[in-house]
């Protein structure tokens, strides 16, 4: 089991949301690098890096809301895929949906996970340590270019 530093893009505009996933990976214990994107136009940019996001690291994996202002989360996924830059990244889609329509989409749209968020504070609490301790200890990520 190895550890280090992750960087993490979370694409979510529900604040709380954000506040509660990054205290739950504060606790855990484990070095890493939360960058935050409120919608999906912002979160493609931040994977792009342009303009004001040249100087971003590119993150080691996404997770990705699907109901997003400007763009929708599943718009940002097939623009992830499509780029040969990007495609490499796993990406992690975390809705309220589970209508099977939204999730087959997503796995036709090449996601690697998609999580139904629950509802419950520590049901969500024990999702977020699940993501944590997967892709932060035993996953191994794409090389970076």
């Amino acid at each position: 089991m190895t550890q280090r530093k992750a960087e993490i893009l979370l694409v979510e505009d529900n604040a709380a949301d954000v506040r509660l996933a990054e205290e739950i990976f504060k606790e855990g214990g484990l070095s890493f690098n939360m960058q935050v994107a409120r919608d999906g136009e912002q979160a493609l940019a931040m994977l792009r890096r342009e303009g004001e996001h040249a100087d971003l690291i590119m993150p080691d994996f996404v997770l990705l809301d699907l109901n997003l202002p400007r763009k929708d989360g599943r718009e940002v996924l097939a623009e992830i895929k499509q780029d040969p830059r990007l495609k490499r990244i796993p990406v992690m889609v975390l809705s309220t949906s589970n209508a099977p329509r939204d999730v087959l989409t997503c796995y036709e749209l090449q996601a690697n996970a998609y999580i139904c968020k629950p509802v419950d504070l520590d049901e969500f609490i024990d999702l977020v340590e699940s993501i944590q301790a997967f892709w932060m200890r035993f996953a191994e990520f794409p090389p970076k270019d």
